[in-house]
């Protein structure tokens, strides 16, 4: 009974917190003011106002996208799309994600819980004016709670559940086997930081590259918002539809970027299961039940009609189980326990001065990502974070873990004090393309991963982009901001390329050995390892490695230092008949192959994958690929005692309607390589406003 009355009174308090949360906000305080690029600048008299116009612009741009990352919080993506939005309602109650949100909720500061506050009821205001875009009748108002459950669900792609959910219930993952059988290497898309500190620029000014590589669309693709208050907000930055300000960017002060690092974040048990009774599991010499309940799904099917369909769910002492063919796993990951990101953004981006940005760092809230910052005191800042497990004993700590035993358990995380980072380092650079952390400035000044806890699980190396970088920065004692550009647009591989399976013996074939394929090995060898849409060489490497990637997998050679001739002959010969059926010929161009399109605009597009301006794709139809990932929001920035100045670019423009006439203004911009002028200054926005306006139901 006492167990009952405290739940009661938690839900209560819980229920008072989200009714006083709405009508608070007056939206005649609030003023969206959109520039020539659509871009919402959003100024409030209060952060949580400011989160309710971003909500509103958010909303006016992405409404549909907004929806489908939230409706499984309320187990409705399924009743929208079917058995795809099924896989996301049942990720979220099998990782317990509202009840996360709940127990977390009361840690969160009392400023950020007002900004959810605003956000939410933004939320809810847009689709109360518009019940004509709402997808599922009967899903608003959202609570808090429904948001930072969806929230959760987020955080737990970010910490490796989603990946590992995927392997357990695939039967991916066996006993005894390593967790983590491919090297990082092999995840081919990822990000790029430089910054450069003012005693390596010509023009007396620190440099910022924000340039991560995501989906061009989609929910984890970048929406671009200005977000100003009377309490001393003022950031400019990029934000995923549904985030209630900018992850990434920069203030009046200062500026940062994220890019993915690979720390071990997830511990994966095997469990003792009892030999006859049914769902009992050894632990500490006990035998304890499996917390048991059913996930409920309502699937669409067809005609509107849909399906309940109910899928077993078990709970451990470790957390989620899932069992497969190989027997019960349960896994453990910081996402089960945490919310605390959300504040953290937050107070990163209230940040004036390279200490308060630490003490926001300090709280360890983000599930994992390099942090790259720069500022206008001229300090440069590297770290690998990550919500990290401390642990201990003598365990295959990368393998899968006894679950019988509470010496396996974990049971706090390192603190920022343990984890690689760097603070202006002597050569006055640093950078990260998904690097090693041991590799993010001048060899003379790096760190040393011997001086750090193995069992961190930095499983980064080297990759094309950071070789390449590494070539360039040491052409430039100096560099100008031109040159600046130039390496960050780089589209050019290093002489020996770097991939999981040895490639580079495909420039050493004998092309007179084979008389009907001479021609092409002639034109892939003779490649200058660039990618610029006129390249004569680079559609006929990237139809190949991709060819040669599905190969090894197939014949277990992903790894392997070298590969047989007559494998690479074959798909070599397999590229020409690709070519010659769908393009009649084999000296094509990149821009024959590859286009970068949104609607009815196609346009070619250069890059390829893991080059510093990488563009990655995906098959289209006749032979030809679209950019689906890699290039997606950059924004340039140069600090000065005086001035920020900002440049950023979008791969196709603001909005994700069709209708709207920036749907597509940013494509030329984005493959031209160029980029619009951004502001900060109050003034300089409303002189350069196309449209102000306050949100109105």
């Amino acid at each position: 009974m006492p167990n009952i009355s405290r739940i009661l009174i938690s839900s209560t308090f819980i229920l008072f917190l989200q009714l006083i949360a709405f009508a608070q906000v007056d939206p005649n305080n609030i003023e969206i003011v959109r520039d020539k690029w659509g871009v919402p600048h959003i100024y409030g008299k209060t952060d949580k106002e400011t989160a309710y116009g971003l909500a509103w612009a958010n909303s006016e741009d992405n409404f549909k996208t907004i929806q489908e990352i939230f409706l499984p919080a309320i187990n409705k993506l399924a009743s929208h799309n079917g058995k795809e939005g099924a896989t996301f309602d049942y990720i979220i109650q099998a990782l317990r994600c509202r009840e996360t949100a709940e127990k977390q909720f009361k840690f969160l500061s009392k400023e950020v819980v007002a900004v959810i506050e605003g956000y939410v009821e933004g939320i809810n205001a847009y689709a109360e004016s518009h019940p004509e875009e709402v997808l599922i009748k009967g899903t608003f108002p959202m609570s808090i709670m429904d948001y930072l459950a969806g929230y959760n669900m987020v955080i737990h792609f970010f910490s490796d559940s989603g990946e590992i959910l995927r392997d357990l219930i695939g039967n991916k993952i066996e006993y005894a086997d390593s967790l983590f059988e491919e090297n990082v290497s092999d995840k081919t898309i990822g990000s790029n930081a430089f910054m450069i500190r003012k005693q390596k620029t010509e023009d007396n000014k620190t440099y910022l590259n924000v340039n991560t590589h995501q989906p061009l669309d989609g929910p984890f693709s970048w929406y671009e918002a200005h977000v100003v208050s009377d309490e001393g907000w003022n950031m400019l930055g990029s934000l995923f539809p549904g985030s209630p300000f900018p992850l990434i960017g920069t203030n009046e002060h200062l500026g940062w970027t994220h890019t993915y690092n690979y720390p071990d974040l997830i511990d994966v048990y095997q469990l003792e299961m009892h030999p006859k009774k049914k769902n009992m599991y050894k632990f500490d010499g006990e035998w304890m039940p499996l917390e048991t309940s059913k996930a409920k799904l309502k699937v669409k099917v067809f005609l509107g009609m849909k399906i309940t369909v109910k899928k077993d769910l078990y709970w451990s002492v470790h957390g989620p189980v899932i069992k497969n063919k190989s027997g019960y796993f349960a896994f453990h990951s910081n996402a089960l326990e945490n919310i605390s990101s959300i504040d953290q953004w937050y107070q990163m981006g209230k940040s004036t001065n390279l200490e308060e940005f630490k003490t926001a760092l300090k709280m360890c809230g983000l599930p994992r990502f390099n942090v790259a910052y720069a500022d206008r005191q001229d300090n440069i800042f590297y770290l690998s974070g990550g919500r990290i497990p401390i642990r201990e004993g003598d365990f295959d700590w990368e393998g899968i873990l006894p679950g019988n035993t509470s010496e396996a358990l974990t049971h706090a995380y390192h603190g920022m004090e343990d984890l690689p980072q760097l603070l202006n380092p002597p050569k006055g650079y640093l950078f990260n393309t998904n690097n090693s952390p041991f590799n993010a400035t001048h060899p003379d000044d790096n760190l040393d991963e011997n001086d750090y806890d193995p069992t961190l699980g930095f499983r980064e190396e080297e990759n094309n982009r950071s070789v390449r970088f590494m070539e360039l920065i040491d052409q430039y004692p100096t560099l100008n901001y031109e040159e600046f550009q130039r390496i960050k647009y780089d589209q050019q591989y290093p002489d020996s390329l770097m991939c999981p399976f040895q490639l580079n013996e495909v420039f050493d074939i004998d092309a007179n050995a084979y008389p009907h394929l001479k021609d092409l090995i002639t034109i892939i060898q003779g490649w200058d390892r660039k990618a610029n849409i006129e390249n004569t060489a680079a559609a006929q490497w990237s139809i190949l490695f991709k060819k040669l990637v599905v190969r090894t997998k197939e014949e277990g050679l992903y790894h392997a230092k070298s590969l047989p001739e007559e494998l690479i002959i074959e798909e070599i010969e397999a590229t020409q008949k690709f070519l010659l059926k769908n393009f009649k010929r084999i000296d094509i161009t990149l821009e024959d192959h590859q286009i970068h399109s949104r609607g009815d605009v196609e346009k070619p597009i250069s890059g390829l994958l893991d080059m510093i301006a990488a563009t990655n794709s995906a098959p289209l139809k006749k032979g030809r690929v679209k950019a689906v990932a890699g290039e997606s929001y950059i924004m340039l920035v140069r600090y000065s005692e005086d001035d920020v100045e900002i440049e950023t670019v979008l791969p196709f423009g603001e909005s994700s309607d069709p209708d709207s006439p920036h749907f597509t203004d940013q494509m030329d911009m984005y493959l031209n390589h160029e980029r619009k002028e951004m502001t900060l200054d109050k003034t300089k926005v409303y002189e350069q406003a196309v449209k102000v306006y306050h949100p109105k139901l």
